[in-house]
């Protein structure tokens, strides 16, 4: 039977040629989000990119999710797609774009750049202080897969002690000092001069980093967030800056998000706010990854075999 390819991900000629050469017998419908229909996901075998949820719900043909996200959210919902379909994410695209944003953050931070910048803005000539070094400090990374490895071997370069966290505590790499399971959590908050988040979002990630948690902190700890906002309980954070029991934090994703304009984060003087931007499409090396993943898999998936990135859905990443 053709199968209907939905291709929601922004393709260029190059890019529309490479995926219809790894599925020619295939129909192909190119649509952007916004004006999607629900006839155009109904009707599809397989969906490149990432549709309303609302949208999915429902559409019994559909045989192969592929998101342009690592994220997958309430993609990974029983109740979106159908038992048989396969999901997978693009998992592998963003760690050099993220990473480098991490590092430029944590040095923000570390160097009181931030700092600099307000009194830039203000055309004042004043020095601010003693400053921190990465080399020396120990990085606890939460969530040491693609995104979390990456900043960790930069961390690493810059003579950084590492300590990963993940789920399955598999063979330890070379960039990491030591590797842990998430249930060492509370012997390793304490330890950590720069906690590093790039967890999805489960039921056991959901305000990991919370009030007790945060007491846990070393008092100029600085922390990262590029997972998921709701792995941080943020009026907790808030009161932690505002008290000066961290050095600072630096968060592209918020809960609630957006974070709305008159909520107190957006003041706090040591809070690096950035609205989700750290991934996505900014960086054309983030593209060109994505759409590799994505020709592969449909490769994969139109000549039977295994496809790469795949989601399970039970666990939710």
């Amino acid at each position: 039977m053709k199968k209907t390819i939905l291709v929601l991900v922004p393709v260029d000629e190059e890019h529309r040629k490479i995926l219809e050469e790894k599925a020619p017998n295939a129909k192909f419908i190119y649509a952007q989000r916004r004006n999607l229909t629900l006839e155009q996901v109904r009707n599809a075998n397989v969906i490149i990119g990432n549709p309303p949820v609302s949208m999915l719900k429902g559409s019994e043909k559909i045989e192969w999710l592929q998101l342009s996200s690592a994220g997958v959210g309430e993609y990974a919902s029983c109740e979106v797609l159908p038992e048989s379909a396969v999901l997978t994410n693009a998992r592998g695209a963003y760690g050099l774009a993220i990473s480098e944003y991490m590092l430029g953050v944590l040095l923000m931070l570390y160097k009181k750049l931030h700092l600099y910048r307000d009194n830039q803005s203000e055309g004042k000539w004043a020095g601010m202080g003693s400053v921190k070094a990465v080399y020396g400090s120990t990085a606890l990374i939460l969530g040491a897969g693609d995104i979390g490895s990456e900043f960790a071997r930069r961390l690493k370069a810059l003579g950084a002690y590492t300590i990963g966290v993940r789920r399955k505590n598999t063979d330890k790499p070379g960039y990491l000092d030591e590797l842990h399971r998430m249930d060492s959590l509370a012997d390793l908050l304490p330890r950590a001069d720069i906690v590093a988040m790039s967890l999805p979002e489960t039921e056991l990630t959901k305000k990991i980093i919370n009030r007790e948690t945060l007491k846990l902190m070393k008092k100029d700890a600085v922390l990262i967030n590029v997972g998921r906002g709701s792995a941080v309980d943020t009026e907790a954070l808030c009161d932690a800056l505002e008290s000066g029991h961290l050095l600072g934090a630096a968060l592209d994703v918020t809960d609630p998000e957006p974070l709305p304009e008159n909520h107190r984060l957006w003041k706090i003087k040591n809070a690096i706010i950035t609205p989700h931007v750290s991934g996505g499409f900014n960086l054309p090396e983030t593209y060109e990854r994505i759409m590799k993943i994505c020709a592969d898999n449909l490769d994969a998936f139109m000549n039977g075999r295994s496809l790469k990135n795949v989601v399970d859905r039970s666990a939710g990443y």
